[in-house]
């Protein structure tokens, strides 16, 4: 080759390399931001403490979770599902591991689902969880994705999800290895499973869950596909044989035992059973991957959840798009200063905040409809797992501010359960009303988005709805059931409605129908319906007869209209049982009047005895940061001017004594996001102060930046701080105009808010 064409193949080799390079850094910066937001997240956060969290993996809001299950059957436990109160698959302290589940909920306070269970082991196979159960070192979890070392096995485990299906992959020692599906263990209440063999590396089947909180008999099945990337030596079905009464059996132990049915090749049906996979000579570090897809409408539509998901993809990449799922949602905040606890504490929960409601429709659009074995068609995304009473208050406000697609989609759900069942839900679990605490909180959630603007669904069915839950009385009224004398006498006696578990809430449910009652009233008003809209604000107004001026708080009242004699406001703190409210104390309900606080004021006897009494909740620790009613309480401070210091002191100090990057990093369960969504608001430096109304409380941001971008537009919170001492706010301007410390929904979208702050004087 002549010198000179060497020279310029050589440059434009030298060129052509900078410019690969350039590319490379490129991808490898974007590759690097991609990851950024996730990289500050702790799925630990909240697995101790009664948080009731878990770290398995899960894409936003999926249907699908695989959750590492230590709380079952090992005297190395803690906490054990059957004979201590716990209501996640996972704990932080207990390490005896015996599965993957597969569909668990996250910050509930019954225990459910979690089942489905899939455990690898080395060696001769075992079927006994009490048996094949081991101790587990190296745990890795982040958005998406959990690893952990089976230490009896030798065995590294890594899992991932789609919205609809898992996908596991298990590396071997040497030798033999078991994948065995457990169908009788799980946190259900319910038994009862089937399981089918359609090849040698595929199984289907369905398991029966329900009874949540023990309080209703409502059960549902899920239904499963499971393929494995390996033939098996030998494979078959299992199932517990308890020992017959008055039969002696040499082969049969005292309390029974396990019977395989190896190369059964029909279905197995039973309260305790499973199917295993056996393989024979792995090498060293051979990888078997487990693939599962559930449905709660068929097998037929748990398999095409399965393909539609997972079709021509491994691990890694399902692993990836997971990632980059979570990378999206959590991109919509983007937040600049804080410490990096502070930030990880914060994408933590919000990340928390992003996993209920859940996916419930499949591929095709199906989905079971709510309280019927029918199955319905959507158009849209379908949502189930509803613990309104818990996020009426703050997580559907952060869903609607942020998330405003997903929140249409959820209301559209409601309305839709409305339609199928007649009736708005209350806590919702897997198209089932569990019943489970109180109040009508369903209106709220809807009339909240209404009035911020969110109208893209059926407001004429969906005020039918709340009509008809607000004004039917008597025993045909099932989220209601005390609501007569409300309506008459204004207030619900003592005794009038009592529940086998938690005893007379009379109280607690006359506070949350005069907050739907509340929100009925601005929807009405909105719509023109002016008589609805007076009687309603009327009817909101009845938490005012519970007011005693003895003790400075409600106070339960008895049938004959006096006062409860034997009273004490503090009892209930600890969560026991008390006439007249539901899991908490007098104080923990008398100021959760967001809607009237003038009206409450004005029972107190002025502005000064209320701020006083509110403050005194906090000094002598009335206050409860676990407890939903009250989590507004530090936000009320604000509502008259000169206090408004008082809620940024006490936020602050809530957020640095309650929330951590710590596996005890959340007051208590986080009630399916809602303790989550109080931080994410609080951190950010807003809070929505009354449920159905277009504000937000304005205190002083843990960030320098916080930025909010949805298709609606861009939102931009700064804070200048003179120095690190000024901690209180000076000034606040809007859109480079002074404002006070609450500001309208409208406003805020697509508004910059500039934070001055300053010491306390």
């Amino acid at each position: 080759m002549p010198r000179k064409a060497y020279s310029i193949s050589a440059s434009l080799n030298s060129l052509m390399r900078k410019i690969l390079l350039t590319l490379l850094l490129i991808l490898t910066t974007l590759s690097t931001q991609s990851q950024h937001l996730t990289m500050k997240v702790n799925p630990f956060i909240g697995t101790t403490n009664y948080g009731t969290t878990h770290p398995g993996a899960i894409t936003p809001n999926g249907m699908m979770s695989v959750v590492p299950f230590n709380v079952m059957g090992s005297d190395l436990n803690i906490y054990d599902k059957d004979s201590r109160w716990w209501s996640a698959p996972y704990e932080y302290t207990n390490k005896y591991f015996t599965g993957y589940a597969h569909v668990s909920l996250s910050g509930v306070g019954c225990p459910e689902a979690s089942s489905l269970l899939v455990m690898p082991t080395a060696g001769e196979l075992d079927v006994d969880y009490l048996h094949y159960g081991t101790e587990y070192t190296d745990e890795k979890a982040s958005p998406g994705y959990y690893s952990n070392h089976l230490t009896k096995y030798g065995i590294t485990t890594e899992v991932t999800a789609t919205p609809r299906s898992s996908c596991e992959r298990y590396t071997f020692p040497k030798g033999r290895g078991n994948i065995i599906l457990n169908l009788g263990q799980g946190l259900t209440n319910e038994c009862g499973a089937m399981v089918r063999r359609v090849s040698d590396t595929e199984i289907e089947g369905m398991k029966l869950m329900g009874t949540f909180c023990y309080t209703t008999q409502a059960v549902f099945p899920i239904y499963f596909v499971l393929r494995i990337s390996h033939h098996p030596s030998v494979a078959g079905a299992w199932k517990y044989q308890p020992k017959l009464q008055g039969i002696e059996a040499s082969w049969m132990p005292d309390d029974g035992t396990y019977k395989l049915y190896d190369n059964y090749h029909r279905e197995i049906a039973g309260d305790n059973i499973g199917y295993y996979f056996s393989f024979e000579d792995l090498e060293e570090n051979e990888q078997i991957v487990v693939q599962m897809g559930v449905s709660f409408v068929s097998i037929e539509n748990a398999r095409m959840n399965l393909n539609a998901e997972q079709q021509d993809k491994d691990f890694d990449r399902i692993h990836t798009e997971a990632v980059a799922q979570w990378e999206k949602d959590l991109g919509r905040i983007r937040i600049e200063g804080g410490t990096p606890d502070q930030q990880t504490t914060f994408y933590t929960a919000l990340y928390h905040a992003l996993i209920h409601p859940s996916i419930i429709s499949d591929v095709n659009g199906q989905y079971p409809k709510m309280e019927s074995g029918e199955t319905g068609q959507a158009g849209y995304t379908r949502y189930s797992v509803f613990s309104l009473w818990d996020t009426y208050r703050n997580l559907h406000p952060l869903l609607t501010l942020v998330y405003p697609e997903r929140q249409s989609d959820m209301i559209r759900t409601l309305i839709d359960m409305y339609r199928e069942w007649g009736w708005l839900p209350r806590w919702e679990l897997f198209s089932r009303e569990t019943y489970t605490m109180e109040g009508d909180p369903a209106a709220i959630v809807i009339a909240d988005s209404w009035v911020k603007g969110i109208k893209d669904f059926d407001i004429n069915t969906a005020y039918e709805a709340m009509l008809k839950s607000a004004t039917t009385c008597g025993k045909h009224n099932p989220i209601r059931p005390d609501i007569a004398p409300y309506i008459t006498q204004g207030y619900i006696p003592v005794g009038y409605f009592q529940n086998d578990l938690s005893g007379d809430n009379s109280v607690s449910h006359a506070i949350e129908y005069c907050m739907a009652d509340f929100a009925i009233a601005q929807l009405a008003d909105s719509l023109g319906d002016r008589q609805r809209a007076k009687e309603f604000a009327q009817r909101a107004k009845s938490y005012r007869r519970y007011y005693n001026k003895e003790y400075g708080t409600l106070r339960p009242i008895t049938a004959d209209g006096e006062f409860l004699s034997d009273f004490d406001p503090t009892t209930g703190k600890h969560f026991e049982n008390v006439p007249g409210f539901h899991e908490g104390s007098a104080w923990n309900y008398t100021f959760a009047t967001p809607h009237d606080i003038d009206g409450l004021c004005h029972l107190m006897g002025g502005k000064r005895r209320f701020v006083s009494t509110l403050q005194e909740v906090f000094d002598k620790e009335h206050y409860d940061p676990t407890n939903e009613p009250d989590l507004v309480y530090p936000y009320l401070f604000s509502r008259f001017k000169g206090e408004e210091w008082r809620t940024q002191r006490e936020v602050s100090r809530l957020l640095d004594k309650y929330y951590l990057n710590a596996p005890h990093g959340i007051p208590g369960n986080d009630d399916t996001g809602t303790m989550s969504a109080w931080a994410v608001f609080s951190m950010m430096g807003l809070y929505p102060d009354c449920p159905a109304t277009p504000y937000y409380t304005i205190t002083t941001p843990q960030f320098d930046k916080v930025s909010i971008t949805t298709q609606q537009g861009h939102t931009t919170l700064i804070t200048h701080r003179p120095d690190s001492n000024s901690h209180y706010i000076d000034h606040i301007s809007l859109n480079g105009k002074r404002c006070g410390y609450r500001i309208t929904h409208h406003d805020l979208m697509g508004g910059t808010i500039k934070i001055t702050t300053k010491k306390l004087e």
